[in-house]
């Protein structure tokens, strides 16, 4: 789904704030939304909780910079961190460039991923393409 120029894959699971999430098997895949890395700009730096580091959802389990604006990445999931993209240490740049593919963050081993899951936004959610418009007029202010 395309939504006023940002793509919004149907096939993932979105946390509001602008995280997104694949489930592959016993693993979640997580990675920032095209919108928010739009918003943030050309992307400089990723710190992440490491390998086997717990996460909560909700919480952030690292960072993500410009050089000029920082921000907190924020997990979608509780679970372990099972894999860092290490790529990233020397191409933070896929995360703007391939937000959805070369540019995933962390996969996390959820301790509860149908609950949990099941809480997130999908782009068939009847309130998904409102609630993205209000974030788009939201920070289009700013």
């Amino acid at each position: 789904m395309n939504i006023d120029g940002y793509n919004c894959p149907d096939n993932l699971y979105y946390h509001k704030e602008h995280m997104w999430l694949r489930v592959e098997g016993d693993l979640c895949v997580v990675g920032f939304n095209d919108f928010g890395q739009k918003l943030a700009g050309q992307i400089k730096r990723i710190i992440s909780l490491e390998e086997e580091d717990e996460v909560e959802a909700d919480k952030p389990f690292g960072t993500i910079s410009t050089g000029k604006w920082s921000g907190k990445l924020f997990s979608p999931v509780s679970g372990e961190i099972a894999y860092y993209n290490e790529e990233l240490d020397n191409e933070p740049s896929y995360v703007n460039n391939d937000p959805y593919g070369k540019g995933w963050i962390i996969k996390v081993r959820p301790t509860n991923a149908q609950a949990e899951v099941a809480r997130l936004m999908k782009t068939s959610d009847p309130t998904f393409a409102d609630w993205m418009r209000g974030q788009i007029v939201k920070y289009a202010k700013k």
